[in-house]
């Protein structure tokens, strides 16, 4: 490539609208100008430990990542280079053995909770949005998606989000959003925001077309 990469990072809390901002971005883009990479597919491989323990474990502090090898993957796709993806099984919680092939192109977006938190991951990114929305909104949410995506029981999910999710999002997602240069209220929906984000998507590459 001509240019190096233009990193986005989208943040914020769970169940908060990150994907629908980051499909959002990718149809304005064209999958042909953008790479993605999430950062809750480089949770650590805990083979070692049995399900019963794994379903208790904390997943929700920057510990649980590998963030390291997210870190080399995003400088890798600077570069020009192919990397290879992990592939998280959360009903499992672990790895599979097969991964993702993510080639570099003009545009490398990386979606994920913790994203902001990690200095030397958030030095990385162009352009740093958080999405912000309301807790309840959230709960109600990541209850819906866990249930029908990933096998959990109601009990299972509100026991984990009092246990850990809300606490850590108190404690490091949420005063991650200081380092954010657009904030999202209401995720995808707020259309203002959007316009605002593609407009600056837009000019970088009309200037680039030059």
């Amino acid at each position: 490539m001509s240019h190096s990469p233009f990193v986005i990072g989208v943040a914020g809390g769970t169940g908060s609208g990150k994907t629908t901002v980051a499909n959002a971005i990718l149809r304005q883009v064209g999958t042909d100008r953008i790479s993605v990479l999430f950062h809750d597919a480089y949770y650590r491989d805990w083979a070692d430990l049995p399900k019963d323990v794994l379903d208790r474990k904390n997943f929700d502090h920057p510990d649980s990542l590998e963030t390291e090898l997210l870190i080399r993957h995003v400088r890798a796709l600077r570069e020009g280079m192919v990397v290879e993806a992990p592939i998280y099984d959360f009903k499992t919680h672990r790895r599979t053995a097969e991964t993702r092939r993510v080639e570099p192109k003009r545009v490398v977006l990386v979606e994920g909770i913790l994203i902001f938190a990690e200095p030397e991951l958030r030095k990385l990114f162009d352009v740093k949005v958080f999405v912000d929305t309301d807790a309840d909104v959230r709960l109600i949410r990541r209850i819906r998606r866990d249930i029908e995506e990933r096998g959990r029981t109601l009990e299972s999910v509100v026991e984990q989000y009092s246990a850990t999710v809300r606490p850590m999002h108190l404690e490091f997602v949420e005063p991650s959003k200081r380092w954010a240069d657009l904030i999202i209220p209401e995720g995808g929906e707020n259309a203002a925001a959007m316009e605002f984000l593609f407009a600056r998507l837009e000019k970088l590459f009309r200037d680039e077309a030059r």
